[in-house]
């Protein structure tokens, strides 16, 4: 089955539940729950990202003087 016929399917379907409230509803939190099942775990608020910014900091660093010597450090990895 294409996306498109998906789609269509899925319209279809809202087209008949689309009367009534109670099955809308329940059609609205079964997709919450799937588009939280599919969200990029990547995303981050801007409060969660400077928090991870911050926890990194805290941990052990590196600094290199020179681009080369950062490309041997990288390709001996």
């Amino acid at each position: 089955m294409t996306t498109m016929q998906m789609n269509a399917e899925i319209l279809r379907n809202m087209s008949i539940i689309a009367e009534d409230e109670h099955l809308l509803k329940r059609a609205a939190k079964y997709l919450r729950k799937l588009a939280a099942e599919k969200q990029d775990p990547t995303l981050y608020t801007k409060e969660e990202f400077f928090a991870r910014v911050d926890k990194a900091k805290e941990g052990p660093s590196m600094e290199f003087t020179s681009v080369e010597e950062l490309d041997k450090y990288i390709r001996e990895l």
